[in-house]
Parts: C-alpha cells; sequence; structure tokens
C-alpha cells in the first residue's frame, strides 16, 4: 500500500496468525468423541427412543436428543467409554423422570377441556382391551415401579444395571419390581 506521496506504508498485521483463528478440526480427542457419539447413535438412538416413550416421555425424540447431546459434552470425561450406553440409558431415565415431573407440576395448573382428557378413537381402536388395561395400569404405576419395569422387562437389564440407570440400590430395585408387578398383576386378574 502507497501513501499519496509515493512512499510505501506498512500494513499493520494481525497480532495472531490467521492460521491460529480457524478451529482445530483434526484434534484426535475430537475425533475420537465424534466417532464416539456416532457409533452409539447408530447402534442405540431406536432403543433409547423406545425407552424414553415406554417411560412415559411426551417428547421422546427431545429427551434422547438431550441425552446424546450430554454424552457428546462429558464424552472426554468418561472413565470407560464402553460404559457409554448405560450413561446414555442413565440420562435418558433421568431427563425422561425429569421431564414428567415438569409436566406433572405445569397441569396441575392448566385448565384443561373435556376434550382434551379423552384418548382418540383410532388410538383406542388400535390396542386389544387386555393390553389398554395393562399401558393404563402402567402408566398409573409410581414413576419408580414403571422405570423398573419397563429397564426389567422391555430392555432385560440385570438388577444391577438398573439400579445404576436409575440411581437406587439393587435392593430398591427388587422392592420397586416387585410392587409394580403386584399392581399390573391385580389390575389384570380383576378384568377376569
Amino acid at each position: 500500500m502507497r501513501h499519496r506521496s509515493g512512499v510505501p506504508v506498512p500494513v499493520p498485521q494481525p497480532a495472531v496468525p490467521a492460521d491460529a483463528l480457524t478451529p482445530t478440526v483434526n484434534d484426535p480427542a475430537d475425533a475420537e468423541r465424534e466417532a464416539g457419539v456416532a457409533r452409539l447413535f447408530e447402534l442405540h438412538y431406536t432403543p433409547m427412543l423406545r425407552l424414553a416413550v415406554l417411560l412415559g416421555a411426551d417428547d421422546p425424540e427431545n429427551v434422547v436428543a438431550e441425552a446424546y447431546y450430554q454424552i457428546y459434552r462429558r464424552w472426554r470425561r468418561l472413565r470407560d467409554t464402553a460404559a457409554a450406553e448405560a450413561y446414555l440409558r442413565s440420562t435418558v431415565c433421568n431427563l425422561t423422570r425429569m421431564r414428567i415431573r415438569h409436566l406433572q407440576t405445569a397441569r396441575k395448573h392448566a385448565v384443561r377441556s373435556p376434550d382434551e382428557m379423552v384418548a382418540s378413537a383410532e388410538s383406542t381402536a388400535l390396542l386389544r382391551d387386555d393390553q389398554r388395561v395393562l399401558i393404563d395400569t402402567l402408566r398409573q404405576l409410581p414413576t419408580r415401579q414403571r422405570e423398573a419395569l419397563v429397564l426389567r422387562h422391555w430392555l432385560g437389564l440385570k438388577e444391577s444395571e438398573i439400579a445404576a440407570a436409575m440411581g437406587i440400590s439393587s435392593g430398591s430395585v427388587k422392592t420397586h419390581t416387585a410392587r409394580g408387578i403386584a399392581a399390573l398383576t391385580q389390575a389384570m386378574e380383576a378384568r377376569k
């Protein structure tokens, strides 16, 4: 660049080199995290979505997306990346529980019309009568009992895995499972 007088004027240089301003995408830790979370997504997205649905989430896609975001953020802090599935499952359970609690509080204060309280005819007709009773009873169970039953009988987890996912002891898992089964059995026998 030249001044009007023809004398060259030095161009100010940035204090930081231009290549330092661009984010590093070749960081091995970031690449490992991206690959790990992508692998988890491919293998476990659908089961985690079903888990959120069975636990009663009204927005299961958002719950699962939030769970994947949480594991993505904490990937470097995972002590054992092989335990990522268990961490993901636990996160889905916790997020679902938090959302249900929030919705229960919000619904207590909301005014609902009678139309909103009735299930659609299509969804009612699709389920056989005994399935409907079972699902209605499952929905009415306390949260911990419902979680224990879904994790045990839908996912087929062991007591220790259920305890880790729910953040409770194995003894509590046994108690919640037994009470939930008793309530479901009682509801089904009452139909006969």
